[in-house]
């Protein structure tokens, strides 16, 4: 029974040095892993944001051009031709693969006024105004819905923007006749008129961070129980065992019985050498009997 208390002496020490280790590395990496899931929302984001660029510089450049004189044509106004409508049909084809991302392009003057930017977006754009060289922002806000994250970049007049917002008497008659005259004019080249916004809840990166959070915890458990199981195998082999046979050997002397076997004392560790010294003095011992007997 003594080795066996021997050995959940040594499983209690090796769990709670495994259970204390678990738990810092725990401390330290679910905070790095929320962090990494928060970059790694924020990077999708990007992708997203460029993608919506690159259809709203497509809309200009090709897609534009070619509608005009059907436009001219039909008389009416195709909001196909307008870069922001582009890039905002675009993602929502894409928000049915990624549902959690939301898109505007919000805009302190707009014509249509589903665009008009709310307090926070409004607050974003004011500081792409005030910091011209300011490409990109994001941050955190809160929302009925819980928090949420974000990444905007400044929308910026430029010569074709005009063509429609510059003042309502240049504008096209077909788009006045749809949006009025009172709404998204006055623009001015080189201002920030607006802002690409893309949201996502913060329970999106959190969701990430607690995947990874819990396979790599699980993946430390599993470590942690084949290490324990290994080191319980080694004690067994070079502790416990040679114990165990000096134990009963003891106890057969202590018994008067003087026809114990020697102990193997092979190696030169600390186990050995207490082996080699019981033997020693096991001899030592049944010698000095047989002389008593003798006498």
């Amino acid at each position: 029974m003594r080795p066996m208390r021997l050995l959940v002496k040594f499983n209690l020490i090796l769990i709670l040095v495994f259970g204390a280790g678990m738990a810092a590395a725990g401390y330290f990496a679910r905070s790095f892993l929320q962090q990494t899931a928060h970059d790694q929302v924020l990077q999708q984001a990007r992708l997203m944001m460029s993608s919506a660029g690159a259809m709203r510089t497509y809309t200009t450049k090709q897609v534009g051009p070619l509608l005009e004189q059907h436009q001219a044509q039909v008389n009416t106004f195709l909001a196909q031709t307008v870069p922001a409508y582009a890039a905002t049909e675009a993602f929502n084809y894409l928000h049915s693969d990624y549902p959690d991302y939301a898109y505007k392009e919000a805009t302190l003057n707009p014509t249509n006024l589903r665009d008009r930017a709310v307090d926070w977006e409004a607050d974003v754009i004011q500081i792409f105004r005030t910091h011209p060289d300011q490409k990109e922002f994001s941050g955190e806000r809160d929302t009925p819905a819980g928090r949420s994250l974000f990444l905007a970049k400044p929308i910026t007049a430029a010569a074709p923007c005009l063509e429609c917002h510059d003042t309502w008497r240049r504008a096209p008659a077909a788009m006045i006749r749809i949006y009025g005259k009172d709404n998204g004019f006055d623009w001015k080249m080189g201002d920030t008129v607006g802002a690409q916004m893309i949201s996502v809840p913060m329970a999106v990166p959190l969701a990430i961070a607690d995947r990874a959070f819990r396979t790599l915890m699980l993946s430390l458990g599993g470590v942690a129980l084949v290490t324990l199981l290994l080191l319980d195998l080694a004690i067994v082999m070079i502790v416990i065992r040679p114990v165990t046979r000096l134990s009963k050997a003891a106890d057969q002397i202590s018994k008067g019985d003087l026809n114990v076997p020697e102990l193997p004392a092979q190696g030169s560790d600390e186990i050995s050498q207490l082996a080699q010294s019981f033997n020693r003095m096991y001899l030592s011992l049944a010698k000095a009997i047989r002389m008593l007997e003798s006498q």
